[in-house]
């Protein structure tokens, strides 16, 4: 069974254009063009689409997933590969735990601190004002 884009975006729900970025990166390929130059898929490109959508969910970025996709598809176990990842993906995850854990601690006592000082003159908020600012640790906000 031949299936254009708009049918493989309608059925999966991925948007055309997403998927013409992932054949881009070398995620999915279409299995032919029609005379007039369209692409057209197989039934196979649900599985991709599901494969990829999977990883991403687990954390693996589109390089990684088409790493992997790419050993597959030279006949190799990309097992060794994936395992490596995922462990990765745990210990920065650990450590970003670890460090929002300080920082939930760090920020209750400065909480009770504040409860039991009351207000705080200053020119905006003396609260704030009041802090020392080497001994602030806040998480990341990149992206924010």
């Amino acid at each position: 069974m031949h299936l254009k884009i708009g049918q493989v975006s309608r059925q999966a729900d991925v948007a055309v254009e997403t998927l013409r970025f992932y054949e881009t990166r070398g995620l999915v390929s279409p299995a032919g063009r029609t005379a007039s130059g369209y692409r057209y898929y197989d039934e196979s490109i649900f599985k991709r689409l599901e494969f990829i959508s999977k990883s991403q969910a687990i954390g693996f970025s589109l390089d990684e997933i088409a790493r992997i996709i790419d050993e597959a598809s030279q006949g190799k176990r990309p097992c060794v590969e994936v395992r490596r990842i995922a462990a990765e993906r745990l210990d920065a995850l650990d450590c970003k735990i670890a460090q929002l854990k300080r920082y939930r601690l760090e920020l209750s006592k400065t909480v009770e601190s504040w409860q039991r000082e009351g207000d705080s003159d200053g020119e905006i908020c003396g609260l704030i004002e009041a802090l020392d600012r080497d001994k602030l640790h806040p998480p990341s906000r990149r992206g924010q």
